[in-house]
């Protein structure tokens, strides 16, 4: 079946936010903050996506998170199946359809889509996915 839980809406929102935020690493609870998550849950979802090379932290007072791979290279979708499993895993006829025709879709998005997108919008969004 396809099954997103809120881990990739809420990890695509902090990565839009981490890249409209400019160079630098942003704290945990600054990206919380702004986009309303909580920093506990958002310490997490950061940590697995910094063990998968996607990100870099760095401690200290002037400390956060900051791109390791460039937006650019990050597809949505290795980040929702890092998040949250194989994309349609198991499904069969119409799922299964429904589940490639997603995979396609996010497999050629990336996170610098996403923050063109927003910027487009006006600001932040909530992805519903």
């Amino acid at each position: 079946m396809i099954s997103i839980t809120t881990k990739s809406p809420y990890a695509l929102q902090a990565l839009a936010e981490l890249g409209t935020a400019g160079a630098g690493p942003v704290s945990i609870g600054e990206l919380a903050r702004r986009r309303q998550i909580p920093p506990q849950f958002l310490e997490q979802l950061f940590a697995t996506l910094r063990r998968a090379g996607m990100l870099r932290s760095q401690r200290g007072v002037k400390g956060g998170y900051s791109f390791e791979r460039r937006p650019e290279e990050i597809t949505v979708l290795e980040v929702v199946e890092l998040l949250d499993g194989p994309l349609g895993h198991d499904s069969e006829g119409i799922f299964a359809d429904a589940a490639a025709a997603a995979r396609d879709v996010l497999a050629t998005t990336t996170i610098a889509d996403v923050i063109e997108r927003e910027r487009a919008q006006g600001g932040s969004a909530m992805y519903y996915i």
